[in-house]
């Protein structure tokens, strides 16, 4: 009868014993080896489709997320994310980037822990009209929603970091919307006594989860 692996994997070798039987030998080799090596799956849809009884340590790529997912007995987890390039994220008019000279706002979606989450990097020149000064676009930065892989599933409130110059705050609020546009929420409000218009942001260290 056929013995199993020296590594305590259950992975079935034929004996000399057994009956010659080439389908067999292939099958118990393929199917002890496949589930234990790296698959490899279009979407996280058809691993689950493929794999309907998964078994803690197996470890699946999705092509389509571009994530290393393993299940550790009780659900599919992040084990690590591809690269993800840098994207500059599109904006309205009445901000630019470069602000601060901290180069152009960009975004990329990372493994954080576990944890897929939004990262972001660059400065934006923000401009105001009207008295008292009012931001452009009501603060919504974005021209076009981010993607769907960028979008948190709730609002996502971060602080950053923003000019002294004709502010007496040195931060504001960025909002990651579940639409996925980003907004600057703490500007003077037009029955506000304190003066919040500082010229720049910096997206400089922010993340949001997903």
């Amino acid at each position: 009868m056929p013995t199993t692996d020296a590594y305590g994997q259950g992975v079935q070798i034929a004996s000399l014993t057994d009956a010659p039987n080439m389908e067999t030998l292939a099958s118990n080799l393929a199917t002890g080896l496949v589930p234990r090596s790296v698959m490899r799956f279009a979407s996280a849809s058809a691993r689950n489709a493929a794999i309907t009884s998964p078994v803690a340590g197996m470890v699946a790529f999705l092509t389509a997320e571009k994530l290393f997912t393993g299940y550790d007995g009780t659900a599919w987890v992040v084990l690590a994310a591809g690269t993800s390039a840098w994207t500059t994220i599109p904006l309205a008019s009445g901000f630019a980037h470069n602000g601060n000279s901290n180069g152009s706002a960009q975004y990329r979606v990372v493994n954080l822990f576990g944890e897929i989450t939004v990262m972001l990097q660059g400065g934006i020149d923000i401009t105001y009209s009207g008295s008292p000064a009012t931001i452009a676009n009501g603060g919504i930065i974005t021209s076009t929603a981010l993607p769907s892989a960028a979008r948190p599933g709730s609002l996502r409130t971060v602080p950053a970091a923003c000019s002294a110059v004709t502010s007496d705050s040195l931060s504001l609020k960025l909002d990651a919307q579940p639409d996925g546009h980003l907004k600057i929420i703490g500007t003077t409000a037009s029955n506000a006594t304190e003066r919040i218009t500082p010229p720049w942001i910096s997206l400089n260290g922010l993340f949001y989860s997903l």
